[in-house]
């Protein structure tokens, strides 16, 4: 059951114990596969239903977790605003506790974007180049594979992206 304090709400066990002797190159892959599977979903703020609606949060908490490489958490509840109105980097929080930041972005990564006063926004690396997303994105109204150099609102100086990998310590 979720806590609603983004808590863990079920103990799936260390990474290597979920997957064995699985690959990280299989283990991206799987990622890219589980988000790409995503794809024309409707955009709907805190949901989690494949085909039926999800936001950019949930979908990164649902494809890590669904692929056995994240133990279930939920960061519920939250405003569709909150990044408008607070300072504090909740979402970069959660994205911080599970990878470390890495410069060289590899399929399976996690991409954050800054907008309003924090980093409240992220996606998928599906390809390293061109550099290209899956993401729940509001202005499409559902999640798409979209490449970041070809986006004039993602690639932005004011979004200032960075990236983390599961498959990197955290610092």
């Amino acid at each position: 059951m979720p806590d609603g304090n983004g808590k863990i709400i079920e103990d799936v066990g260390r990474r290597s114990s979920v997957l064995g002797p699985l690959s990280s190159d299989r283990q991206r892959a799987m990622v890219v596969a589980e988000a790409r599977s995503w794809i024309g979903t409707p955009y709907h703020n805190c949901a989690d239903v494949k085909g039926v609606g999800v936001d950019c949060g949930m979908l990164l908490v649902r494809v890590f977790c669904d692929t056995g490489l994240c133990p279930r958490f939920d960061p519920r509840p939250y405003p569709p605003d909150w990044h408008l109105h607070r300072s504090e980097e909740r979402y970069l929080g959660f994205v911080r506790e599970r990878g470390g930041e890495v410069f060289s972005p590899r399929p399976g990564d996690l991409i954050v974007f800054r907008y309003g006063r924090c980093y409240s926004h992220g996606g998928i690396v599906t390809l390293a180049k061109p550099l290209t997303i899956v993401h729940a994105y509001h202005p499409a109204r559902c999640v798409i594979e979209e490449e970041i150099g070809k986006s004039a609102a993602l690639s932005g100086p004011l979004r200032r992206p960075r990236v983390f990998s599961f498959w990197t310590e955290r610092a």
